[in-house]
């Protein structure tokens, strides 16, 4: 397969959120459509399916009754909104634990004094932050998980929710610098749907080259402000340029600490990669002959 310089930027970046707002795809076209995607020409950047825990046994019987899952399981990530009871992720964690064509890979949920509950069932964990001292309180709560050996990263939105206002340059600049500090890894959702900082429909919007950017400043120890300067370039070309010169052990170090984002659009940031020849397609197929 052909690769391109930045490959190790992009691998896996994208998880399949087509079923959350504002996307809303039904779930059995979003099980179809991902398994699809699995032999498309996108394979290799897009990671799992990710889930709200109370569809679980319809997901089951989805996969179930697809025979591509009988030699690959369906990757999922089961997934409570922030304020949500937890239980519902515990039952869904149970109920899937020995399906023979559903993998989970994560389990996402906020951050509250129940979060821990979900670490019985030995599966990563996210745990979604806030802003504030909500969010230091999150974030030094996972660490001390982390600190005992559990597989947990945190998650914070990006984009605008009817109660959650869209996280300006400056407060993403603080929870990258926050979560560095905290040597936790993360993941993002919400609203990355383009390459470059930018605009959609006449909101503000934040670009994957520029939090890409933005990391790797935070690791070598750029402070909130100036990552909000990162945030803030909208020149694809200075962001082009700024990320290819990172060599394969810085960018295997970004995306340790920035693993992936949910994307409702799944292809939406992936086809502007393409085109800036960021990454480079072939069919999944070619891969397993």
């Amino acid at each position: 397969m052909s690769r391109t310089p930045f490959a190790p930027l992009f691998d896996r970046l994208v998880d399949d959120a087509a079923v959350f707002p504002p996307g809303l795809s039904p779930l059995d076209v979003a099980v179809r459509e991902h398994l699809d995607r699995r032999t498309g020409p996108y394979a290799a950047h897009i990671g799992p399916l990710l889930v709200p825990a109370t569809d679980a046994g319809e997901l089951a019987a989805l996969a179930a009754a697809d025979p591509r899952t009988s030699e690959l399981p369906l990757e999922v990530g089961l997934v409570v909104r922030p304020g949500a009871p937890v239980q519902p992720l515990v039952e869904a964690l149970a109920a899937l634990r020995d399906h023979d064509r559903v993998l989970v890979t994560a389990a996402e949920l906020g951050w509250s004094e129940e979060w821990r509950r979900v670490l019985d069932a030995d599966v990563p964990v996210v745990v979604e932050v806030g802003l504030g001292d909500d969010q230091a309180r999150g974030l030094d709560d996972v660490a001390a998980a982390v600190d005992d050996e559990r597989d947990v990263a945190v998650k914070f939105r990006t984009g605008a929710t009817p109660t959650w206002a869209w996280p300006d340059e400056q407060s993403l600049g603080r929870f990258l610098d926050a979560v560095v500090l905290h040597g936790l890894r993360f993941k993002l959702t919400g609203g990355l749907h383009h390459a470059v900082r930018g605009s959609d429909a006449g909101q503000p919007v934040h670009g994957v080259l520029n939090v890409l950017l933005a990391t790797h400043e935070a690791l070598h120890g750029a402070e909130a402000d100036e990552l909000a300067g990162a945030l803030a370039r909208h020149d694809t070309e200075v962001l082009v340029t700024a990320l290819s010169s990172l060599n394969p052990v810085e960018a295997l170090r970004v995306r340790a600490s920035f693993t992936s984002y949910g994307c409702c659009g799944v292809l939406d940031p992936l086809t502007e990669l393409e085109a800036l020849g960021l990454i480079t397609v072939t069919d999944a197929k070619e891969q397993h002959p």
